[in-house]
């Protein structure tokens, strides 16, 4: 492998398509401002770099960036590349990860506005992440132990597995579909409107309004703390455990909770064939 050591690059295209190279201790910055340094590369390995140039990493094939730095002034810094490690690296700019495929993201913090829009197959582990928009329309993706928090929330996701995860956001998982979360936090309001597929196992769910226009919604074993007027039109099977502050209106299915502060029936469009049941009522 050919070795790129201790040097600085701030011309535009700098190092367009190098291939088979180490590329070490590399700072990308400086009075050119030159965009696309490492445009249509070939298995690179970037490791101890730091980046203050735009989109410095587009069209690679087969690369690695570990050990690293981009800064807020690093815009769309990966877009349409694919076969990518990223580890142990810090991420600042905005829109950092676009129509990438096959991306595996390992002890990183990324705070970056729209990211991993329209990528497929993600997977992250043991990372921190702040992004308003997160994975929209995206596909085929693994979490765990991610540290998010952000706003608008794997909208039109499609195949996404979360485990172990702490997730602050806000309306997450609109129209997504075929969705699995599992033993994790999901705080937010107006959660998963208009989901399908989705499945909340040993979940704490917090936040007003939840899982409505759902279809084919599942929660097994789940708390929901502060959710009034939830499940409105959802087709939904939910085992709660404790309390659920309201139920308004859902479509069909079976809903049960140790109890419910108020169920709702009113200003309905539809014919509400859900049951529903308070254990802590039926064991009296």
């Amino acid at each position: 492998m050919n070795l790129l050591e201790n040097m600085t690059y701030d011309n535009e295209r700098a190092l367009y398509n190098i291939r088979n190279t180490l590329v070490k201790d590399c700072t990308f910055a400086g009075p050119a401002d030159g965009e696309s340094v490492l445009k249509e590369t070939r298995d690179i390995i970037i490791d101890n770099c730091t980046f203050s140039l735009r989109y410095p990493i587009w069209h690679a094939k087969k690369y690695e960036l570990r050990n690293s730095q981009l800064d807020e002034k690093t815009r769309a810094a990966l877009w349409y590349s694919d076969d990518g490690i990223i580890e142990n690296t810090d991420i600042c700019g905005v829109k950092a990860l676009r129509e990438c495929k096959n991306t595996v993201i390992r002890n990183c913090r990324i705070k970056s506005v729209e990211f991993g829009w329209k990528t497929d197959n993600t997977k992250i582990s043991d990372s921190k992440i702040i992004s308003e928009y997160i994975f929209l329309d995206a596909g085929n993706i693994e979490i765990s132990h991610l540290d998010f928090k952000g706003k608008y929330s794997f909208q039109y996701v499609q195949n996404l597995v979360i485990k172990d995860s702490v997730l602050d956001t806000k309306d997450a998982f609109w129209h997504a579909k075929n969705v699995t979360v599992t033993d994790s936090v999901v705080k937010g309001e107006y959660l998963a409107w208009f989901s399908e597929g989705l499945t909340l196992k040993r979940c704490k769910i917090i936040g007003t309004q939840p899982l409505c226009y759902c279809k084919d919604l599942k929660l097994i074993d789940c708390e929901m703390q502060e959710c009034d007027l939830s499940f409105e039109y959802s087709d939904v099977e939910a085992e709660i455990k404790g309390h659920i502050d309201s139920v308004k209106n859902p479509m069909s299915g079976k809903i049960t909770a140790e109890s419910i502060g108020k169920i709702i029936y009113e200003d309905s469009i539809i014919q509400s064939n859900a049951i529903i049941t308070e254990t802590s009522r039926s064991e009296k």
